[in-house]
Parts: structure tokens; C-alpha cells; sequence
């Protein structure tokens, strides 16, 4: 394996989080949750969304290359999505709050397991790595509404 192979698998693993044996996507999503406080909730909106896009299609890349090196489809080692999912459901929000991480964690692992109706049926929307990424940028859609309703009464 190539170092660049290597470096690619690191990134869509988002480091170790995604070799965790016991809920890759939960790891991964708990990673993000608390790598938001420091490296994006500090940014502002403008940068956010650039971070998120850039996510979006890094991440594609490097999980469609992922499954190619892994020889699976959607492997479960692949948690850059998670990453991009829990800091979606935190764009909006210019506080970093534990609460607030927290509930962005939760939500987001809700709808990404549940993977109720477009939920579920966006896995197939796009071709490799950007199916791995979409479903989940479609399970922050509830999961920010949820926190936000939360926000909204002073819950979070």
C-alpha cells in the first residue's frame, strides 16, 4: 500500500475513530461531535460552510477509494461521512455548548441508523464514494431540525 493509499485511508477513517470495533459510526460521530468545539464551531458561518463542502467532496474521494482499497462497498471503517453529518447539524449554531454537541451526536446517530424513507433511499441516489456521503448529509437534515427545536426553547 502506498503512503498516499495510507494517507486516504486515514482521512476517510478520520483517523483511528473509524477502526473502532464496537460502532465505527458512533466513534466516528463522537470524534466529530468533539472536534467541532475546537476546530469548527470557532469558525464563522462562511468558513463552515466551505469546511462543509469541502468535506463533502474530500470525502466522496477518499471513501470511493476506500472501498476500491478495502474491496467492499460502503465499508463501515469509512466515518468521514459521520464527520460531515454531525458538523452539518452544527452549522447553524454559533455556540459550543456541551449540550449542544451532545445533541447534535445523538440526533444525528438516530436518523443515520434509523434511515427513515429518504433517508434510506438517498444510499442510492449517487455512485460510490458520494452515496457513502449523501445519506448521511441527508440524516442531518431531521437531526438539525430536532436540535434546533431544542435550541429553540432553551432545551440545549
Amino acid at each position: 500500500m502506498t503512503l498516499w493509499e495510507k494517507i486516504v485511508l486515514c482521512y476517510s477513517r478520520v483517523g483511528g475513530a473509524g477502526l473502532c470495533p464496537a460502532g465505527p459510526g458512533t466513534a466516528g460521530s463522537a470524534v466529530a461531535a468533539i472536534a467541532a468545539h475546537w476546530l469548527f464551531l470557532p469558525l464563522p458561518i462562511p468558513a463552515r460552510l466551505a469546511v462543509v463542502i469541502g468535506i463533502f467532496l474530500t470525502g466522496a474521494l477518499a471513501a470511493g477509494m476506500a472501498e476500491r482499497l478495502l474491496g467492499r462497498s460502503d465499508p463501515g471503517e469509512v466515518v468521514i461521512d459521520e464527520l460531515l453529518g454531525v458538523w452539518l447539524v452544527l452549522l447553524p449554531f454559533q455556540e459550543s455548548d456541551w449540550r449542544l454537541l451532545l445533541a447534535a451526536f445523538v440526533f444525528f446517530r438516530i436518523f443515520d441508523i434509523w434511515k427513515p424513507g429518504p433517508i434510506h433511499a438517498s444510499e442510492n441516489w449517487l455512485p460510490g464514494g458520494y452515496g457513502i456521503m449523501i445519506d448521511d448529509v441527508v440524516a442531518a437534515v431531521p437531526a438539525l431540525f430536532c436540535v434546533a427545536i431544542l435550541r429553540f426553547f432553551h432545551i440545549v
